[in-house]
This record gives C-alpha cells, structure tokens and sequence, in this order.
C-alpha cells in the first residue's frame, strides 16, 4: 500500500472487514500501532548515548495505525487478497481518534463466541477425583 487512508476511510474500511470476518465466522484480524518517525533531521542528529532511542522526542509524534486480515497467499489455503488499511493520526487527533476506534472493534467484537471451558472442568474434575480415590 503506497498511501495511507484518511480516518474517516480507515473507519469505514475497518468496518467492513470487520463485518465480513463475522459473516465467515472466523477469521483472524491484526490491529498494530506504533509510533511514527519520519523526521530526518531528527534522526541525522549524532548522539552519543548508546539508547538514544529510549529518549522522549521533544515534540509529540504522529501515530500509524494499521489493520490486516489473516489471508496469506500459501499453497495450502487458497489464494486471496490480503486486505492492508493503515492510517496516520496526528497527536492533536488522538483522543477522538481512538474514542471511535474502541467504538468500532467493540462493535466488531459482539459475533465473538465465548470459548466453552466445561469440558476441560470436567477432565480436571475427574483427575482430582482419582487422585483422591488413589489416596
């Protein structure tokens, strides 16, 4: 992907391949973000601590945000599109930025199936119980 989505078509994207992941009914989707640098002048600097890179930047930085699908394209699963959306979200966006974006994977979250645990609960039952027995 050469360019990033604005906000508002990561959204709308997000939605969608949320949406479509439920109607499979599996399916995974990765949602990274992390930091973004891309001032050189900044980075040109010579420095002479070791872990320069631990030190807070003096101005806030922007944040790339990206979503991907599970498809991958390997001889085992069949070929599909792998979907990419990334955006970028200016520090003064932030708190709206990520208002929405909990509001969107909860949203996309409702489909999720809660794991049924009772049969491990009845295997470690019934160990406990021969242990017991054994004593």
């Amino acid at each position: 992907m050469s360019s990033h989505l604005s906000n508002d078509e990561f959204f709308t994207k997000l939605t969608s391949l949320l949406e479509s992941r439920q109607q499979k009914g599996h399916g995974s989707i990765f949602l990274t973000q992390k930091r973004l640098t891309f001032d050189e002048s900044s980075a040109s600097k010579p420095t002479d601590s070791p872990l320069a890179d631990l030190e807070p930047p003096s101005a806030p930085l922007p944040i790339i945000v990206r979503a991907t699908d599970g498809n991958s394209q390997t001889k085992d699963r069949k070929k599909s599109e792998k979907v990419k959306l990334s955006t970028v979200v200016q520090p003064d966006d932030l708190e709206a930025f990520y208002t929405r974006y909990a509001e969107v994977c909860k949203q996309g979250m409702q489909a999720l199936k809660k794991r049924d645990r009772s049969k491990r609960k009845k295997q470690k039952q019934g160990k406990k119980k021969a242990q017991e027995d054994k004593k």
